[in-house]
């Protein structure tokens, strides 16, 4: 197959009537469009862009939104997390995974990471999340967590034991899957002991994967893991020998100079959600700081009841515009670079050969309509994508080669049906019902 584009974003940067081919999932070339060839698909009147990365994201969330608006992070974890995530049977679990593909695709997601720990004493929930993706279409990196904190729900916990054991066989059973791929994920310092920690980052090393955790979202987890273990989060993880190229820390807002140092020293990487910590009044992680110490960044869109929506595009939007605002400095951060934060970035940073249009690469495309009023004028398209673009111009979404995004419209699912159930599980849901 080959797409024909009238411009094409390759890593080389705009490229004018190009024909992508595809085989097997992988771009074969990119050249000279040439005349058409029985089974091209012609895209006249849009350009094609590598898809996004999700760096960070838990799908079940998607059937809370609304929930916990304008609550702080305590009140939102204690009053809608806690108490709603208990509702979620197996299939409510595949529901929410379902409603949140639909929606990353519908706005040029290709890749998503979902932080999952539902787990229910086994891997069948993640086992449900991992099916609702290969059905929707996405690409995912289950993020399988462990967590053993005993003031979480009972069903997010489990042992060191019985957590290494499960996460290995994930591990195991989906490697080689073209689409997904298993990660080991213990919560965070003060959701996971420093077993389980240590557990997540042996099975890492043993299986060469990432390794994600969050860090330093609120205040309040500095002063935690300072009181209980004589150490700020990265400076604990680094003592417990987890903080190095394999790991993705998740939004790192409250790092001093010397964590921030650290982390590039090691050359681990930041997982960064910009959206979802406004959202949660957490604060602005210092990213042009972490740039140049030599971390590696991604862009997550976190919870769909910790942002509300699910567009990484945006996120590279805001990404950009807090960083002006926080050094009161219009040129901190400029377009390309967000960009590619939420391309190529977050895909070498996952293992995911993805992110950009290149031979060799995988088919993860979106394109997108040169029509559309949020790219007028057409003088910097790179800038518009980042700052303008509006959602609707998203027109086609391929995943693995595969198009699952035509004309604006799903192709893998019933929309209105899905739409429908989710109706149907949520009616009557308030905080405090």
């Amino acid at each position: 197959m080959r797409l024909l584009a009238d411009l094409v974003l390759t890593g080389a940067g705009w490229e004018r009537n190009r024909a992508v081919a595809i085989v097997d999932g992988r771009i074969a070339a990119v050249r000279e469009a040439g005349a058409a060839q029985p089974g091209d698909v012609r895209l006249a009147g849009k350009a094609l862009l590598p898809g996004t990365i999700n760096a960070h994201c838990h799908t079940f969330q998607a059937l809370l939104r609304g929930l916990g608006d304008d609550l702080d992070f305590m009140g939102w974890r204690d009053r809608v997390l806690y108490p709603f995530s208990e509702r979620l049977d197996r299939r409510a679990i595949a529901l929410g995974a379902q409603l949140a593909f639909a929606e990353q695709l519908l706005h040029g997601v290709t890749t998503c990471v979902d932080f999952f720990y539902l787990q229910d004493d086994g891997n069948e929930n993640a086992e449900a999340v991992i099916e609702a993706a290969r059905a929707i279409g996405i690409r995912l990196v289950l993020a399988r967590t462990m967590y053993d904190w005993e003031g979480a729900p009972r069903r997010y916990r489990e042992s060191v034991g019985d957590a290494a054991r499960r996460t290995t066989d994930l591990i195991a059973r989906h490697r080689g899957d073209p689409t997904t791929l298993i990660q080991p994920a213990p919560h965070s310092p003060h959701g996971a002991s420093p077993d389980m920690i240590r557990a997540g980052w042996e099975i890492a090393e043993g299986a060469d994967t990432r390794f994600h955790i969050h860090v330093a979202e609120g205040r309040y987890e500095g002063e935690r893991t300072l009181r209980e273990h004589g150490a700020t989060p990265i400076r604990y993880l680094d003592t417990l020998g987890v903080l190095g190229p394999r790991t993705i820390a998740v939004h790192c807002v409250w790092l001093d100079d010397g964590e921030i140092a650290l982390m590039g020293q090691r050359g681990a990487q930041l997982a960064y959600c910009p959206s979802s910590n406004m959202f949660l009044g957490d604060g602005i992680t210092r990213v042009p700081e972490m740039l140049r110490a030599g971390v590696r960044i991604g862009l997550g869109t976190d919870g769909g009841c910790t942002n509300n929506r699910a567009s990484v595009f945006e996120d590279m939007r805001m990404t950009s515009l807090l960083q002006r605002v926080r050094l009161l400095d219009g040129t901190a951060l400029p377009a390309e670079r967000a960009f590619a934060m939420g391309t190529r970035d977050g895909a070498e940073m996952l293992g995911v050969d993805a992110g950009v249009i290149a031979a060799e690469r995988l088919a993860d495309l979106v394109a997108v309509d040169l029509g559309h009023p949020s790219l007028h004028p057409p003088i910097d398209l790179l800038k518009n994508v980042v700052y303008a673009m509006s959602p609707q111009a998203v027109t086609d979404v391929w995943v693995h080669g595969r198009r699952v995004v035509e004309n604006g419209r799903l192709v893998t699912i019933d929309v209105d049906e899905l739409l429908a159930r989710v109706r149907e599980l949520t009616k009557g849901w308030r905080v405090g019902a």
